[in-house]
This record gives C-alpha cells, structure tokens and sequence, in this order.
C-alpha cells in the first residue's frame, strides 16, 4: 500500500465524514483532450493533502487514475488500463484526459483530501462529434407528376449525438402523409467508434407547378445545423392534350411548302408522331413536324397528328389552298393594219374573288378596249392578276402597221438668207423611209409612236419642184412643193419696188392733169355766163335759140 493510500486510510479511520457533492456535466469534442474541472474549478482548501481522480468502469467498479500530493511535484499515475498513457493533471487540479472518444462518456470522480475533511466531486462526461460530412446522395434528376419519386438523401456521417433531418419544399416542412410526402429516416452505428450514421430520404409526388420548386435538407445536431439544397426539378408526366398547327406566315397558295407541327403537353414531349395524311399514316421519328412540299389546290382538306403510344390523342387541322389561273387572248406579239379592231379576252379561275389590273410599257392603264387601232396604241401590255397571296402575269406586245401618208410637207426660211428647211411629216409603221428629189444638208430625222418626220436645208439656186417621197413594206406616198431660187426672189422683190415708185409718181400726175382740167374748164364756163348776162343787159331782149341749139351747147360744155 502506498502512503497515499496508506493517509487516506488512516483518515477515514479517524472518524472524518465522507461527503460525496452532486454531479456536475462537462461536454468535450471527440478527439480533443477532456478538461475536467476539480470541484467546478474552486481554488482547493488551505490544509489540502492532496487530490485524487478515479472513475467507474463499465462493470460498476471504481477504477483509480491518478493522485496527486500537495508536497510533491509531480502526479503519480495509478491507471494501468487505456488511461495510463491519456491522463495528467493541471496546476488547478483539472482532470486532463487526451484524445476524447465516446468510450470516455462516464462519471470522473475527484476526491479532496485535506486536514478537516475528505470531499468527493464527481463529473460526468458527454463527448460530441460533429458530422464529418452532410451529403445529397441518390438525388434525382426528374420528378413524376402524381407518383411519389425518389428527391434525394441527406446522410450526416460520423456524429454524437445523432444527426436529425427535416425536409423542406419552397421554405416550408413537409410532413410525411405516406402518399405524397414519404420520408425514411436510418441510423447506422459504427461498432468500434460508437459514432452514428444518419440517412433520410424523401419521396415526393409532384405537380406541374412544382417545376419550380426547390428542396431544402437541413440536418440539426447538437454542436451545428446545416442545410443543403435540391432542385428544381423537371416534372415528367404524360401527355393530357395534342395539338396540330399549321405554320405558315400567310394564306396557303399552291406551289407552296407547308409544314404541319405536332405538339402534346407532356413532359418530356414526345418524339415521334403520327400524320394522317390524305388517308395515309406517316410515322415521323425523332421529329415533330411533317412537310408537305409543292402543295396544290387538290391537297386541301383536314389533316391529324396523334401519338405514337396512345392514338387516341390527335388533333386536326384544316387547310384551305388558295389557287389562280389565268388565259389571256391574245398573247405573245400580234401585228394588226392601223384602224382594225383587237378584241381582248381575260379567263381566269380563282378561289376567291381577283383583282385585275393593266400596265402598258410599265405604266398602269384602265382596262383596254381596242374599237380602231392607232399607232399610239402600240406597245407592251401586261395584265396581272391576284387574290391574297398569289399572283399571276399575262401580257402581249400590240404592232400596229400601215402603210405611209405623207401629212404635211412645208418650207420655211433657214437661219441663213441663202438657205431654206423643207420639213416632210408622215405616218406609218414600219417606220417610213424618206427620199427627197434634190440634194440636200442638214438632215434631221425623228421617230415616235408612228409618226416621222423629216427635215432638210437647200440652198437652190433656181426654182425647183421638190418631191418628198416615203415607203415602207406596206406601201408608200409622195407629195411635191415648189421653191424658188434665192436670186430671183432678190430681183423680183427690188423690180417690185421701182415699179411701186414709178406708179406713184404716175397717179400724182394724173391726179394734178385732172385738177388743172377742170379748173379751166370752170373758167370757161364762168367767162360763157358772164357773157351771156351782159348781152341781155345790153339789148334788154332774152336770146331764143330752138331746142336743138341748146341740146348742143350743152353737149360742148360737158366735152369741155
């Protein structure tokens, strides 16, 4: 027996009351060393003797660990079991035992020996391990529409206590139902470390409008919480509705590519489809949509679309083929003679209601009507006509012939004196061809809607008749004018002047003759009468003559 035990012995067999203090709790981390306070840490009595640490063994014993006297500096170690190597003791008598495990979880009892008394303090031990890890292990990658699908499951490895778990969907904890909401929680415990192993899983049952939903595993443990998130999920779930579209950006005409598209509301969407065709079924693989290539007006009608694994879901669709056909009469080019009718006739089929319109050389026109053709009338015409979508052209080039008539044919001064323009106009077509009867400078030449005209400058040096002919393949005309030498023009218009002089001078003469002749002969008739008074005057007796005298005086006064 040692001394320690030996005074310890010695004490209690001096009567000295055994008191034993309530016990208090001390929480360690697993693999820590364990810090047990002696007396909660008190300062020791003044007459302290020394202090000793023992423990209970599983079996109920009392095991020793380790004393440690007043008057000595070092502790002694009593322990000979996994202790001996694990325990020491600090200044304050603090029981420190070394790589906390679970196996540590048990009452530590130190025991005050002083002068006066022999106290007990016993301490029991929790040790806590956090969870080495909070893992998502078989997390899903869909969930099924009304049919309880495995999310996920959270698993706190290594722990003390035991990691507990709650599901969370958008925030709020969902509480298992068995149907909709099903949650298994496991706890395996590893047999040489004592550490537990918590697993949860949650199955869920979900809707469509759980595609957004985000699930949330929060384990809970003594020491800490976490939480770790899942989600969203897509939600899988069959096809309730089918739906056939048409995709065309405007109304369908023939000649057109049309393509027929199959959707259903499932989730995922299917990948084949049938397309009932004109009677026929199509199987389409790996697609949704079915192209009908160069569409007539015989391909209107209804058209479906349904599943492949159920074909009870179909839809259908009507198309309507918009169509447009057009004769024109007449076509391509048409000569006729100038003044001959042109009966024109449009037939069309449409399937609706078109719109005509006419162009002639590229400017739009009414509607023709050719009752006598002219020349003007010549041209390209194009006739268009349309329904929604569709369009259709038509066109002929109108030759209006005939032969030349020569309309007019003038002469007029040219920008010299020594010169003269003879201009010659005719209409027909083909365009004429002019030849003229003299030489000639200058020519101009011009040609429009069947009408020609010709210019050229002479310079004659006597009088000519000029003949202007034109021709063509269907005939031709002619037509002359007369023009005079510049020179004789000159002459004859100074020989006009001097003869207007010399008239001139020639009626002032007789003007003048004429005035002197009848002043004389007034004289003489004014002589005769006085002369005639003054022999009356003289003889007092009127002079008779007989009728024929005075029928002859009067002569001779008149011829005076």
């Amino acid at each position: 027996m040692d001394s320690a035990a030996f005074l310890l012995l010695a004490f209690v067999s001096a009567g000295t009351l055994l008191q034993v203090w309530g016990t208090n709790n001390v929480t360690a981390l697993y693999g820590e060393v364990i810090v047990i306070p002696c007396n909660g840490g008190a300062p020791a009595p003044a007459d302290l003797m020394f202090v000793k640490w023992k423990y209970e063994k599983d079996d109920g014993t009392r095991g020793d660990l380790l004393i440690k006297q007043v008057s000595s500096a070092q502790a002694t170690v009593q322990a000979t079991d996994q202790y001996a190597q694990r325990v020491s003791i600090d200044a304050n008598f603090s029981l420190l035992v070394s790589q906390a495990t679970l196996k540590d979880q048990k009452t530590f009892t130190c025991m005050v020996v002083s002068g006066s008394n022999l106290i007990e303090y016993p301490v029991s031990v929790l040790v806590y391990k956090i969870p080495s890890s909070v893992q998502i292990m078989d997390k899903s990658k869909v969930l099924q529409k009304d049919k309880p699908t495995m999310v996920g499951t959270c698993v706190a490895a290594n722990a003390n206590p035991a990691t507990t778990f709650t599901w969370k969907k958008n925030g709020k904890p969902l509480l298992a139902d068995g149907k909709a909401v099903v949650i298994s929680s496991s706890i395996k415990l590893d047999p040489a470390t004592g550490l537990s192993t918590t697993s949860s899983t949650l199955q869920y049952a979900a809707s469509k409008e759980d595609v957004a939903a985000v699930f949330v595993c929060m384990s809970t443990h003594k020491l800490t919480n976490q939480e770790e998130e899942l989600g969203p999920f897509p939600i899988y779930y069959p096809s309730e509705k089918v739906s056939l579209e048409i995709m065309s950006k405007g109304p369908i005409v023939e000649g057109d590519n049309v393509t027929l598209k199959c959707h259903a509301d499932g989730n995922p969407p299917p990948s084949s489809f049938f397309f009932h065709i004109k009677g026929q079924k199509m199987l389409v693989e790996n697609s949704d949509n079915y192209t009908l290539t160069n569409i007539s007006r015989e391909a209107r009608g209804e058209y479906k679309c349904s599943l492949v694994d159920n074909e009870k879901m179909e839809a259908s669709q009507s198309i309507a083929v918009g169509y447009l056909d057009l004769s024109l009469t007449p076509s391509g080019k048409v000569v006729k003679a100038v003044g001959d009718p042109l009966p024109v006739k449009i037939e069309k089929n449409a399937s609706g209601d078109p719109k005509v319109s006419w162009t002639k050389n590229g400017k739009a026109m009414k509607e023709l009507q050719f009752s006598k053709l002219t020349y003007a009338d010549a041209g390209v015409y194009v006739c268009e006509v349309s329904i929604t979508g569709l369009m259709r052209h038509q066109s002929f080039e109108l030759v209006v012939e005939g032969k030349p008539m020569i309309t007019s044919f003038t002469k007029d001064h040219g920008d010299d004196a020594n010169s003269k323009v003879l201009t010659c106009e005719a209409e027909g077509v083909p365009e004429p061809n002019f030849q003229w009867s003299v030489n000639s400078t200058d020519k101009k030449t011009s040609y429009t809607n069947g009408k020609a005209t010709h210019k050229i400058t002479v310079k004659p040096s006597v009088n000519l008749t000029v003949t202007c002919r034109v021709s063509n393949k269907l005939g031709e005309d002619t037509r002359t004018i007369n023009v005079s030498s510049v020179f004789k023009e000159k002459t004859e218009e100074r020989d006009s002047q001097e003869d207007s002089e010399d008239q001139a001078k020639l009626i002032v003469g007789v003007v003048v003759g004429l005035l002197v002749a009848a002043a004389i002969v007034g004289l003489i008739y004014w002589l005769y009468m006085k002369n005639s008074r003054q022999g009356s005057w003289k003889t007092g007796e009127k002079e008779l003559g007989t009728s024929e005298e005075s029928t002859k005086l009067e002569d001779n006064n008149h011829t005076v």
